[in-house]
C-alpha cells in the first residue's frame, strides 16, 4: 500500500509541473509573441499547444483519481 501511495504522490508531483510548465509556456509564448509581432496564426497554435498540456494533466488528473477510488474498494 505503501508503495502505491509514493507511486500516485510521484504522479501527482508530475501532473503539477505540467500544469506549471503549461502556464509560464503559455505566459512566456504570449508575451514574446507580442513582442516579436508573430501574426495571430502563429499565436493561436500556442495557445493550442498550450490547451493540449492543460487536456493532458486533466486526463493525468482523472488517471490519479480513478487510481486512488480502486485502491478504497
Amino acid at each position: 500500500m505503501a508503495d502505491r501511495d509514493t507511486e500516485l504522490a510521484r504522479k501527482g508531483r508530475k501532473v503539477a509541473l505540467l500544469i506549471a510548465g503549461t502556464g509560464v509556456f503559455w505566459v512566456l509564448a504570449t508575451f514574446i509573441g507580442g513582442q516579436m509581432g508573430l501574426d495571430m496564426r502563429t499565436r493561436a497554435l500556442f495557445d493550442l499547444i498550450a490547451l493540449a498540456g492543460f487536456v493532458l494533466a486533466i486526463a493525468m488528473i482523472y488517471q490519479i483519481w480513478r487510481a486512488r477510488q480502486n485502491d478504497q474498494r
